[in-house]
């Protein structure tokens, strides 16, 4: 006889449920929300254990390679789907979610979530404490020039270094906010720096990584958007068809059909919005700039003269992600022949 566990994480405490092949509950209890407590809980309780499952969660991808270091058979489910089946429960408690969870994996209703790897959450980290620290000094420039617009000043420079200096010249006219405006210049010179210092190691990082170059091969893809799309993907095999990356990407449109309705409404924005922002500025990159044709860069100027740009980048962020998939599938670079695809 086999056993089921299901899994109810919190931050502290995870509620454990031990589940016969019949349905019946062998064990409950609660253990340390880490992988080695876990793993010894249902080594214990669970020696036979088939299937042992778990949330997606905060915490879910640090317990899901643990246990499966530990040589045991664990899946992620997708908690939205989960929900359905657990919200049918009177009560909720960790206790009976557990067991639902338990229950779920046992008669297999549920959607496995495709874990990433701890390599490809790393890269994800770096970029998205760039695109955070970006965020925070566009902010902060917003900030300053609405500032200094309150007492008639206006700053004429729009980016880098001239920003600050263009401030730092106006401190003068201003002496009682001389002060405030030196700690808001520091904290933007300060931002400025962990900027170019992340940017830097996103860069040597694409360098030395086989994949982020053969993804460079493509006209307008540099190393943050090669990165990006690495990491989202981590593994190009979870894909049957390339074309299933652009939905995953959020840049298909949704589609409502029912009866006599059938209409398409606009792309759908799931997935990793960095990652769908980078596939937008490399194809605005490829349809805007110079460079040599390519059946690719064609397609997306024809579509533009036809639908306008806006439509036209969007329709070619998506071609690119399905390019550049195909390319990572076959290991070959860019060229007049995959980008027909």
């Amino acid at each position: 006889m086999v056993e089921y566990v299901g899994l109810d994480i919190s931050m502290e405490e995870t509620s454990v449920c031990v589940m016969s092949e019949s349905g019946g509950i062998i064990w409950e209890g609660k253990v340390a929300s880490a992988p080695d407590p876990l793993a010894r809980a249902v080594r214990l309780h669970a020696p036979r254990a088939a299937k042992v499952g778990l949330e997606t969660g905060p915490l879910s991808t640090w317990l899901w390679h643990g246990l499966r270091d530990a040589g045991i058979s664990v899946v992620c489910l997708d908690a939205r789907h989960a929900q359905g089946a657990l919200s049918m429960r009177i009560n909720k408690t960790d206790r009976n979610d557990a067991a639902g969870l338990a229950q779920l994996v046992r008669m297999g209703w549920y959607r496995e979530v495709q874990v990433k790897g701890l390599d490809a959450h790393a890269e994800n980290a770096l970029l998205g404490a760039r695109a955070l620290l970006v965020r925070q000094r566009v902010e902060l420039e917003s900030q300053i020039r609405g500032l200094l617009k309150n007492f008639g000043l206006r700053v004429k420079a729009t980016k880098g270094r001239a920003f600050g200096q263009a401030v730092s010249g106006l401190r003068g006219k201003l002496p009682a906010l001389e002060g405030l405006l030196s700690a808001l210049i520091e904290v933007w010179s300060s931002l400025r720096q962990q900027i170019a210092g992340l940017t830097q190691q996103v860069r040597a990082q694409a360098e030395r990584d086989p994949i982020c170059r053969l993804l460079m091969s493509m006209p307008g893809v540099g190393p943050m958007t090669a990165l990006a799309y690495r990491a989202a993907i981590d593994d190009p095999a979870r894909f049957g068809h390339s074309a299933s990356v652009g939905a995953y990407l959020g840049l298909t449109p949704r589609r409502y059909a029912s009866g006599e309705v059938d209409r398409m409404g606009r792309i759908s924005r799931c997935g990793d919005p960095l990652v769908r922002a980078y596939l937008f500025e490399a194809a605005n990159v490829m349809l805007s700039r110079a460079g040599k044709p390519h059946p690719l860069k064609s397609w997306g100027a024809r579509l533009a003269k036809r639908s306008g740009f806006k439509k036209a980048r969007v329709a070619l962020a998506r071609r690119m992600a399905v390019v550049l998939h195909r390319m990572w599938r076959d290991g070959t670079e860019f060229g007049a022949a995959k980008a027909a695809i």
